[in-house]
């Protein structure tokens, strides 16, 4: 069998890590370029033309033309923090590097802080690859399918209507030639029309071809513009329906990491952040090396979000 060329790429490895972020000068630096890719622009007014405070533990950087001062950290996905940068670095570095995802117990010993902020630091950087996620649509030919996350509870329903499960739709748009380009992976609120005509009209473009199995509800997407062809499996195993072979195999996969990596975490609250997290990885699975550096701008980009704001946007999703 030929080597997959994508499966076995080099990655970043730990000494090269080191070099290019192993010292709070490297990661000050690096989060500067990520922040403002073309020089320090001012959040109040715009303007270019600054100096820089040496104060506390990060720069701060002065507009000449309002005044104003911000941090370096200040309005990315870091500040507030009292770790130091080389910390949070190591903690993109793994959860990026990770083809599976790292639990927050991992990232708790590999870090050298407590649970709590290990737990933090990793929803807090999920959160960015979620939103990072949100901006991408699918187009082209799509495969669909309904599935959960979760299982029943002793004594409570079995099946769809559990309490304990969770539903979302998972998507990967293929190729001319029959290859996986990029996954969504998004809860609803239940595989009802309305829940997945809302669904296609953030997620899908115009025009996609979608295939799904014979459920009723993913006739929906036409409200959305596209086209849709439904092939009934019939208790067929998936290798034998080439038109959703794809999105099985992603399940499979995601089903695998979530059981090895994450052996119990709230579906409840916190499903769409690890959805997202998973899809981040594989729709960015062909340059491994550059994961962390792109990990780092977009959590230089995201607002900052506290852990109260965490958990209570979690309970909006429940």
């Amino acid at each position: 069998m030929a080597m997959n060329r994508i499966q076995f790429q080099p990655g970043l490895s730990m000494p090269e890590f080191l070099k290019f972020f192993g010292t709070e000068v490297l990661c000050s630096a690096a989060l500067e370029k990520a922040r403002w890719p073309d020089g320090f622009r001012c959040p109040d007014c715009g303007g270019a033309a600054h100096c820089v405070l040496q104060t506390g533990s990060h720069n701060v950087f002065q507009c000449q033309a309002c005044r104003h001062q911000t941090s370096l950290i200040a309005g990315t996905v870091f500040q507030a923090t009292k770790l130091p940068l080389t910390t949070w670095f190591l903690a993109i570095d793994l959860i990026s590097q990770a083809k599976t995802g790292v639990s927050s117990l991992a990232l708790k010993r590999q870090l050298g802080v407590s649970y709590p902020t290990a737990w933090l630091v990793h929803h807090k950087l999920m959160q960015a690859m979620a939103a990072r996620e949100a901006r991408y649509t699918l187009s082209g030919e799509v495969q669909v399918d309904d599935a959960y996350l979760g299982g029943e509870r002793t004594g409570g329903k079995a099946g769809r209507g559990s309490e304990n499960k969770v539903a979302f739709v998972a998507a990967v748009s293929v190729s001319d030639a029959g290859h996986p380009l990029r996954i969504k992976l998004n809860t609803v609120s239940g595989f009802k029309l309305k829940a997945i005509a809302q669904w296609a009209s953030q997620n899908l473009a115009t025009g996609s071809i979608v295939y799904s199995d014979g459920l009723a509800c993913f006739r929906a997407v036409t409200q959305a513009g596209c086209t849709h062809q439904s092939t009934v499996v019939a208790g067929r195993k998936p290798n034998a329906v080439p038109q959703l072979q794809w999105i099985n195999t992603v399940l499979g996969n995601l089903k695998t990491s979530l059981s090895g990596s994450y052996h119990r975490f709230g579906f409840r609250k916190y499903a769409q952040q690890y959805l997202g997290a998973f899809a981040y990885r594989f729709n960015r699975r062909f340059d491994l090396r550059a994961l962390p550096q792109r990990l780092l701008i977009a959590a230089a980009q995201c607002r900052p979000q506290s852990q109260n704001s965490i958990r209570m946007a979690a309970e909006v999703h429940c």
